[in-house]
């Protein structure tokens, strides 16, 4: 396992590229996408970083704003929206404004079993 994956805080991901290398890297990754100048996604990046260091799911942070195919391609329609993936697919989704790290944890864990 990478050291990403037991990070303090998410990985910054740059586009579909490097979203698809990380999640090739990690069985199990909570990605949330994220705009630019958007307040509440960024008040989500201390959160994700709080469930960074509770779990050993990895964690990032992906604008696609800047890479069209991603909006396609997970059918990203608000932000923030957090996907968590295992082996690379995406199981579980969840788009709801600010969501504190007990929800978070709490979403991950279902998506996990």
């Amino acid at each position: 396992m990478s050291d990403t994956a037991t990070a303090d805080s998410p990985t910054h991901l740059d586009d579909e590229a490097a979203l698809d290398a990380f999640l090739a890297d990690h069985d199990r990754a909570l990605v949330e996408f994220y705009t630019d100048g958007c307040s509440i996604c960024a008040s989500m990046e201390p959160v994700l970083g709080n469930v960074a260091r509770a779990t050993d799911v990895a964690v990032a942070l992906v604008n696609p704003r800047d890479d069209p195919p991603l909006v396609e391609r997970f059918a990203v329609q608000s932000v923030p929206l957090l996907v968590y993936f295992e082996d690379g697919e995406p199981v579980a989704r969840k788009a709801e404004g600010f969501v504190g790290a007990d929800d978070v944890l709490a979403f991950v864990d279902a998506a996990d079993e």
